[in-house]
């Protein structure tokens, strides 16, 4: 785990780009982008007094891969642990020594489930810069790794040194992506993107698709998967991110006659509950079709 600390305050630069992002109608069905405008812009609306964003960077990149290459596929940062639970209690044991060196400490932790711009404050926090897929990409790391944030009501050191891009004139992320979301360097359409439409899209995946979901069945690794960037990706070291036994020798064929008591296994602790039995199944036979 990695982390950078930015002062809590209004996010100027984003402001405009969020908007202007709404309006297009990027976020496809995902009406809660359009909720608490304000408080995704401004953390002072979320924690009182708050004047410190600390953001936090965990790694899950893993060179483990689905053994039969023409099974539908999974990211990879859903082969193990559900992150949101990992990260959370990593958070509260932050938070918790927080208090027992420094004295009482009001804050809040937050994994990807409130108003908070996380790769916004990642950058301002100089943890890496905003790629062209719209990814955090570190000189370091690369761009395998969670973000998450811990909101506090005092004032710490900032990291006031921003990243500057590395992205330069490389354009494979874009070329490569296969519903061509990345509709402009920095700029994804979301309601074009895999990931949402395997996991936020609660509707029928449109067939303007078919045939171009890269048998995808939830979430997608293309735009990181050619990042230059990420041949400097390191394994995670984080026992709960390692993959179910049962995940990666799954065929296809036992993707395709996959029961709700094997998906209810195999998923118990994963992010992949979040799509639902239904959903994964409505994935796979899109994937089927399309074939």
């Amino acid at each position: 785990m990695f982390c950078g600390i930015a002062k809590a305050e209004f996010l100027e630069e984003e402001a405009p780009r969020l908007e202007a992002w709404l309006n297009k109608g990027m976020h496809g069905e995902m009406q809660y982008m359009e909720n608490h405008f304000d408080k995704r812009l401004d953390p002072r609306l979320l924690v009182d007094d708050a004047h410190s964003v600390i953001s936090l960077g965990l790694n899950y990149y893993t060179e483990d891969i689905q053994q039969d290459t023409s099974a539908p596929k999974i990211s990879r940062y859903a082969y193990g642990a559900d992150y949101h639970h990992v990260i959370k209690d990593k958070l509260k044991q932050l938070l918790h020594i927080i208090n027992e060196k420094i004295g009482e400490v009001n804050g809040r932790a937050f994994v990807d489930s409130a108003p908070v711009l996380d790769k916004a404050w990642a950058k301002k926090a100089g943890m890496g810069w905003i790629g062209k897929n719209t990814n955090l990409i570190s000189k370091k790391t690369g761009s395998f790794f969670f973000l998450a944030e811990l909101i506090v009501d005092i004032e710490l050191e900032y990291d006031i040194e921003p990243t500057a891009d590395h992205c330069g004139s490389c354009t494979r992320c874009i070329d490569a992506c296969p519903t061509e979301a990345i509709v402009a360097p920095y700029i994804v359409d979301g309601s074009r993107c895999i990931s949402y439409l395997t996991i936020e899209l609660k509707n029928a995946i449109p067939t303007e698709f078919k045939g171009k979901m890269d048998n995808w069945m939830f979430g997608c690794d293309v735009c990181q998967d050619v990042c230059p960037w990420n041949k400097f990706s390191v394994l995670n070291k984080e026992p709960a991110f390692a993959p179910h036994p049962e995940l990666l020798g799954m065929t296809h064929n036992d993707w395709q006659d996959i029961t709700e008591d094997v998906f209810q296994k195999v998923f118990k602790t994963s992010a992949v509950k979040r799509t639902k039995f239904s959903g994964l199944k409505r994935n796979i036979e899109f994937l089927r079709v399309s074939d």
